[in-house]
């Protein structure tokens, strides 16, 4: 079994994939994958604590693994957040030491062309999600991933990562705007009544969902317009992250969501880089 961690600056996700499984994955809107395909069997979603040490990321993870810890024959790791790289690599090298492993940075091979002008400022997540992306959609790709910031990333038809756009994410700003107004305070991301709001909660519920959706749209069309004068062909919109599921269905732009995009993206970098 594979076991595969995206260390995020919000979310700690994990994922197992066990390719003796059989059957045949598919999304909301999603490609189909090929029944010879390892299944994804389990995912699990944690909190990031930024000052974990390797110890008790190893307990917190083998915790949640359970029945599974002893099974893993292959680990595919990245991470954001630079504080809990070293300690991702330590627990990796502490607690599975004879299990063969890739933790995705610079100089890792992943088959994927950076277009851009520093490739070693490019997020190792972006750069997981563009090989997942591609090896789902055969299109030029747009893919929305709705994190602690919103980024919005392009991909040519030929898998190459062309750059994107990144936007304060929904709870960053529904934070800053709960500390710098008075009267204004956090509420529950959910859709309101009607976009006209009656009240202080609904009007904060309304400029959120509404507000970031058109953001999005807004953004995702003009990057699909340039997508497709300079690279030509069609261009396809996928979604995720962990507030992915409350804008996909307000937008008009996205046409995928693909929860587990870095997680099968970190799936192909373990096969790529062992086989």
């Amino acid at each position: 079994m594979l076991l595969a961690i995206d260390v995020g600056n919000t979310n700690i996700v994990l994922g197992l994939y066990d390719d003796t499984a059989g059957g045949t994955e598919s999304d909301a809107g999603a490609a189909r994958r090929p029944k010879a395909e390892a299944t994804l069997v389990r995912n699990w979603r944690m909190r990031t604590e930024p000052r974990m040490t390797a110890d008790e990321l190893a307990f917190t993870v083998r915790g949640l693994l359970g029945e599974y810890a002893g099974k893993i024959t292959g680990i595919a790791a990245l991470s954001t957040v630079p504080t809990l790289l070293r300690e991702l690599r330590v627990m990796l090298g502490r607690y599975w030491s004879d299990v063969p492993r890739v933790v995705v940075e610079p100089g890792v091979r992943t088959g994927v062309p950076l277009m851009v002008d520093n490739p070693k400022e490019v997020g190792a997540d972006r750069v997981i999600n563009t090989l997942a992306a591609h090896h789902l959609h055969s299109s030029n790709c747009v893919v929305v991933d709705f994190g602690t910031s919103t980024n919005i990333d392009a991909i040519s038809a030929k898998g190459e990562f062309l750059g994107g756009a990144f936007a304060p994410g929904i709870e960053i700003s529904l934070d800053a705007l709960a500390s710098r107004a008075a009267q204004l305070r956090k509420v529950e991301l959910a859709r309101p009544r009607s976009v006209i709001g009656k009240n202080t909660v609904e009007c904060l519920q309304s400029g959120i969902l509404y507000g970031f959706a058109g953001q999005v749209d807004g953004l995702v069309r003009r990057i699909v317009a340039d997508l497709e004068e300079t690279h030509g062909g069609s261009t396809t919109v996928l979604a995720t992250g962990g507030l992915a599921p409350l804008i996909v269905t307000e937008s008009q732009m996205i046409s995928h969501h693909v929860p587990e995009l870095t997680l099968l993206g970190l799936r192909l970098v373990f096969d790529r880089n062992f086989g």
